[in-house]
């Protein structure tokens, strides 16, 4: 008999064992379920949104040492910090997502090699959803929308054109690898020039003499003007200004092909009005580094 109570008193203990040990593993268990829920919702395998830029396209994106409420870490660039109205949307998508944020600095012709070998999730840097690009990635609805202009030298002689002709004969030029610099084909007997790399570029050529003017986006040209005295851009009227694909002068999200996070974005950017956006992007080219 003693034997037999010995034997149920170890059963006993080894039930109560494995039972405590069960209890126990429900909070974690529970853990996994929420974390594999987040991942479902976002689409985001880490729980991190990782958003690559150029960090040097004002007023869209660039680069200072100062961290404020607008700024986020450049992973990439240790005590760097990316701002503009770029991240300010980043920040929004996170936010709908429900995951951290990290903004990478990648180089134009960089990023849409980066995304699709996985090592961003997003590109946000100011993007036109041409149809080449298409071939290649997937794009949001238009977080900005935008009309081609000129920055020309305030005291030179293209400071009062009205029509994209009247730089014929002008040296003019655009960034590396973007439509803007296509489109200057269009000015019969224009010079055009070597396309360059980015806008710091293209600022330095207008600002030596090098060239006689650049083609950009309207916020591109106001981020200019308001860090450089002596530039003005030409804004042309209907009819006497460059003709392209509307898709082409908006801004859009680029993501890849697969990714199943259109829906959050497009959320995330269906919730900002026109006014919002207008209001967001004055208040990049306010704050842009070299605008004071």
């Amino acid at each position: 008999l003693i034997e037999k109570i010995k034997k149920e008193g170890k059963s006993m203990k080894k039930f109560l064992c494995i039972l405590m040990a069960l209890v126990l593993a429900l909070p974690m268990f529970g853990c996994a379920g929420s974390e594999e829920e987040n991942v479902v919702k976002s689409g985001v395998e880490d729980g991190v949104l990782t958003i690559a830029m150029e960090c040097a396209y004002a007023p869209y994106n660039w680069t200072t040492t100062t961290a404020t409420d607008t700024t986020v870490p450049i992973a990439n660039n240790s005590g760097a910090y990316a701002d503009g109205y770029d991240v300010q949307i980043a920040k929004l998508i996170a936010a709908e997502l429900g995951v951290e944020l990290e903004i990478k600095a990648i180089e134009w012709d960089g990023l849409i090699p980066a995304l699709e070998a996985g090592e961003i999730d997003m590109i946000i840097a100011g993007m036109s959803p041409t149809e080449e690009r298409k071939l290649s990635i997937s794009f949001s609805d238009t977080y900005f929308d935008s009309n081609l202009v000129m920055v020309v030298k305030k005291d030179g002689a293209y400071a009062n054109a009205d029509s994209i002709q009247d730089f014929s004969g002008a040296k003019i030029t655009g960034q590396l690898n973007t439509f803007h610099y296509g489109v200057i084909d269009q000015i019969n007997g224009v010079n055009k020039q070597t396309a360059l790399q980015d806008f710091s570029a293209l600022i330095q050529s207008l600002d030596s003499g090098a060239i006689d003017g650049y083609v950009c986006e309207k916020p591109g040209a106001i981020s200019a003007v308001a860090a450089n005295d002596s530039f003005t851009y030409v804004e042309f009227t209907e009819g006497n200004g460059f003709t392209c694909d509307p898709a082409e002068s908006s801004i859009s999200v680029g993501v890849r092909q697969e990714s199943t996070l259109l829906d959050a974005i497009n959320t995330a950017i269906a919730a900002l009005s026109t006014a919002d956006k207008e209001a967001m992007m004055d208040a990049a080219i306010e704050r842009q580094p070299d605008a004071e």
